[in-house]
């Protein structure tokens, strides 16, 4: 077992930053030494945001966003139709939409996808707090923007059972080929999904 080359402060922030998405031990160390290497600049900033997310971030009761308010400042925006509604896996799917910037709606955070093999079911996702805000009534539109696998497709065929007594319009994302995208390159299930909702030209 090699020995450590660094005191344990810089070994525990070593593997820490290794538990990170994308960030293996290899990147992890760069990572920290660039962090030391520029303590004023980066170490330091860094080190107090974090401090002070810690203490400020909070879920939105509303939706399941984070924030440092509850409502979020996407709850409180009254700019976005309120009578649509876009149902995400996650924050992180909920951040992409956002950036995207292809519609000014509310959303709705479940928390994750109902999983057989994870052990996930349905008391454990965020379905009662969207049964309740589709019940109030003000909803028209559900958009089902959930991830294009067994469990995410399952989750919206749920949802959709759910809410099928409510009177609520209930839609989900394209599937099929992306833009820019070339058929050769493509996987029969995309393709076969393209071919499925083709639109008029």
């Amino acid at each position: 077992m090699p020995s450590s080359v660094a005191g344990p402060e810089i070994e525990r922030l070593i593997q820490l930053l290794g538990r990170l998405p994308g960030l293996g031990p290899r990147s992890a160390r760069r990572a920290a030494l660039q962090l030391i290497r520029r303590k004023e600049q980066l170490l330091t900033p860094l080190a107090s945001a974090m401090a002070e997310a810690r203490d400020k971030i909070v879920v939105c009761s509303s939706c399941g966003n984070v924030d440092t308010s509850d409502p979020c400042t996407i709850c409180r925006d009254e700019r976005r139709d309120p009578s649509i509604l876009v149902v995400v896996e996650d924050v992180a799917d909920l951040w992409a939409l956002e950036r995207a910037g292809a519609i000014r709606a509310r959303y709705h955070v479940l928390g994750g996808v109902l999983s057989a093999i994870d052990g996930r079911r349905p008391e454990d996702l965020n379905l009662a707090t969207l049964a309740a805000r589709v019940a109030e009534g003000s909803i028209g539109e559900v958009i089902l923007a959930l991830n294009a696998t067994v469990d995410g497709q399952t989750t919206a065929h749920y949802i959709t059972d759910l809410l099928a007594a409510q009177g609520v319009k209930v839609t989900r994302l394209a599937h099929g080929v992306p833009v820019g995208g070339e058929l050769d390159y493509l996987d029969e299930g995309t393709l076969a999904a393209a071919l499925k909702s083709r639109t008029t030209f």
